[in-house]
């Protein structure tokens, strides 16, 4: 068993040249292995990891090629510049951005950062991230840290079942000209959207239904085309019909500068690219204020309390951290949430509690028939 590989060191026939370790064949990594790349790799052969730890470190111009796509464990970037894939990288279990991003020509379909059945990612942040394509592949919940050379901007994607394979890729283009992509004319829409965002849009492959989280940053520009978050909505481009279409926007979270939106059911595939619309007849959606908890059994904002619940028993309210990922739902809300989360799925070490921060709430009051929103703060 290798216990610890750096350049100088290496199991199997590795040919080592100049400019790039090569693996032909032979290299088994285990359980406690590490092994940290200050170069490029050239992978002409199965690898397939049972374990350990595969690092891309340095800031030397690094890439990784070759005519087989490595299988690591887990997978960790911290670098001061980008890792090129020129061909397809997977993940089985966590993969850690810290700095640098992993690279990716959108153009090409066979080459993406994949995320495997029992993968994850941790810590993806404007400075490390996949500034190309990432895929998953047999996942039903997926995180996708996509995003461009100077933003992330992540989408959710929750599907009906598992996905087979699904990929997203983020686009800080005008879909009237997209850089590898036909034109997806703005002015083709329904009558009842104002506007179909001009500033970017995201690329989503999936057979299966499913519901997004997309996110908005200030560089969404979406003050520039809405006066009023609530009138924000999912569009997409439906191959079908080619057209936009409303995708069904089921909450909205967030001011003109950062929120997000959830979707109602679709298939991807059916869809050619996503964006932001702005709904021409807004939908009534007020906020009830902002909110502050810290849940360190002091007695003092422990919890939730919501006092417009009272005049409405029978509600609903769901919480979304930053990245608009789920955290917390539940009918008939009687201030029961302290920080914990309980949904399934993408959130990591659930038993821990949320980590401090700006989460964002969604309310339906089904007694008064309104709809509010606002912003929680959450400290530990």
């Amino acid at each position: 068993m290798c216990k610890r590989l750096l350049l100088a060191l290496f199991c199997g026939p590795l040919a080592w040249g100049q400019t790039a370790l090569q693996h032909n064949g032979g290299m088994a990594l285990h359980p406690g292995s590490q092994l940290g790349f200050h170069t490029h790799l050239i992978n002409q052969a199965p690898l397939q990891a049972q374990g350990g730890l595969v690092g891309f470190y340095g800031s030397n111009p690094l890439s990784v090629s070759g005519t087989a796509a490595p299988v690591f464990f887990d997978l960790e970037i911290f670098r001061t510049a980008d890792v090129d894939l020129n061909l397809s990288v997977f993940a089985a279990n966590a993969v850690n951005f810290i700095e640098g991003d992993f690279w990716t020509d959108r153009a090409l379909s066979d080459r993406y950062l994949g995320l495997l059945q029992d993968a994850f990612t941790n810590g993806e942040n404007n400075l490390s991230k996949v500034n190309g394509s990432a895929a998953a592949i047999n996942k039903q919940e997926i995180l996708f840290p996509v995003g461009d050379a100077s933003e992330l901007k992540g989408l959710t994607l929750q599907g009906s079942e598992p996905y087979p394979f699904a990929r997203c890729a983020y686009f800080r283009e005008d879909p009237n000209f997209p850089s590898i992509y036909p034109q997806f004319r703005t002015d083709l829409k329904p009558q009842t959207v104002e506007f179909v965002s001009t500033f970017e849009f995201w690329r989503l492959e999936g057979s299966v239904p499913g519901t997004i989280t997309l996110p908005w940053t200030p560089s969404s520009n979406l003050a520039a085309i809405a006066d009023d978050p609530a009138n924000i909505i999912l569009m997409g481009w439906v191959k079908s019909g080619q057209r936009w279409i409303e995708l069904g926007t089921t909450a909205v979270a967030g001011d003109l500068s950062n929120g997000f939106a959830v979707s109602e059911a679709f298939v991807p595939d059916d869809f050619e690219i996503i964006t932001f619309g702005v709904r021409a007849v807004a939908e009534e959606l007020t906020s009830v204020g902002n909110f502050y908890i810290s849940p360190n059994n002091d007695g003092l904002n422990d919890q939730l309390i919501i006092p417009e619940l009272l005049d409405s028993p029978n509600n609903e309210i769901y919480i979304y951290d930053r990245r608009g990922l789920l955290v917390y739902q539940k009918e008939n809300y009687t201030d029961e949430f302290t920080g914990i989360s309980n949904v399934d799925g993408l959130v990591f070490d659930r038993e821990a509690g949320l980590p401090e921060g700006i989460y964002f709430y969604v309310i339906r009051l089904f007694d008064l028939a309104t709809e509010h929103q606002g912003f929680l703060y959450l400290r530990r």
